[in-house]
This record gives C-alpha cells, structure tokens and sequence, in this order.
C-alpha cells in the first residue's frame, strides 16, 4: 500500500469518528499545512476562512503552544470572537483538538460531533490515527535525481515521449519515475507532485 493510500484509509477513519467533520493541517510549517484536509460544513468553513478565524481560535492556539489531545470545553483560552459558539450553530457543538510533531512541522486536528462528549477510547483512536498520518506524510528532504529529473522536464513543458527521449529512456520508464516521485510527495497527479516539489525547493 502506498502513502495515498494509507492517507485515504486514515482519514476515512477520522471521517467515521466525527460525524459532524473535521479539520486536519499536517506538518504546517511558516502557517500553511503541507497537506490540508476538511470535511466541517462548507457554509461553517467559508465562514471560517473568510474571517481569519484560524489566527484567533483558541483550539488550534491550543495546539500551537500543547501535544496532545483536548476536549474544546476543556481548552479554557479566550473565544473573543465567539468562535467556538459560531461553530455550535453547525453543528460543531462538540470537539476535540489533537496536536503532534515538532513546533516548526506541526500537525493539528479539530474534530467534531452534535450529539455528545467524544470518549477516552475515541480520543484515543483518534490521536493514534493522526499520529499515523503525521508520520506517514512528513515531506520528503529530497527526490531522487531521477525522479528531480523527470519532474523539470515535464515543469519545462516536455510531453512524456519528448523528455524519455531527452533522458534517453522508455516512456515507460520515464511514466514510473514520475509515479514513483507523485507517490513519495503523497500527491495523485505530475501537476500537484511539481507544485508541491517547487514549495519544499525540491526542484
């Protein structure tokens, strides 16, 4: 099984554990997540977004400065702009934030029910789960120069038989490097895996 696999079964799970969704940033680094996954309501999320919420909730200020895991009632920071209430009215009446990783390559979840307290056992499978995905998704330090090689060529606008023939391979060939580097920076097409290599100066 692959990385993208492994990533869709986890958070396939995270989905069956919060009925009313949740919001999962991996390894964010310098404010942005290398991998950002939400399943809340889409009105709450735009709502969200469009105030800079994140900048101001107590939950993922919670998982900024703590490891761990947390019930939303019992983070106990300021909600000065009501965020947590806000969320109440779709649904998020209940929560739970989980936090991993190095400060400089953090991991944080916010994790949502309508209808009770999450459980010990439910926190814990929880944290386990995004414990599983934090590890399985840290960014590469580097790609082979196989794999660097067969990403320029494509960036610089080669069509795959016209860079085979630059690197003197089988298309075939040249298709597994390409493969091989989409899975190991955990994205599903060349066009993400060259974005994604340019952001970590991979390239």
């Amino acid at each position: 099984m692959n990385e993208t696999q492994g990533l869709d079964r986890g958070l396939a799970r995270l989905s069956d554990l919060s009925p009313k969704g949740y919001a999962l940033g991996l390894h964010i680094r310098f404010a942005a997540a290398h991998l950002m996954f939400q399943t809340y309501d889409p009105r709450w999320t735009q709502i969200y977004t469009e105030n800079g919420y994140m900048l101001a909730d107590p939950t993922v200020f919670w998982g900024f400065g703590n490891e761990g895991a947390i019930r939303w009632s019992e983070v106990g920071l300021p909600d000065g702009h009501g965020i947590l209430d806000q969320a109440a009215e779709f649904g998020l009446k209940f929560g739970l934030t989980v936090s991993c990783g190095a400060i400089a390559s953090r991991t944080i979840g916010g994790f949502a029910r309508e209808d009770r307290e999450f459980n010990d056992d439910e926190i814990t499978e929880i944290q386990s789960v995004v414990t599983q995905l934090h590890a399985a998704s840290t960014p590469p330090e580097q790609l082979t120069p196989a794999q660097r090689m067969a990403l320029r060529l494509i960036a610089k606008g080669s069509r795959h038989a016209e860079a085979a023939a630059i690197l003197g391979i089988s298309e075939s060939a040249l298709k597994a490097r390409l493969r091989s580097a989409r899975d190991r920076l955990i994205v599903r097409t060349t066009a993400e895996a060259i974005q994604r290599a340019q952001e970590y100066n991979l390239l």
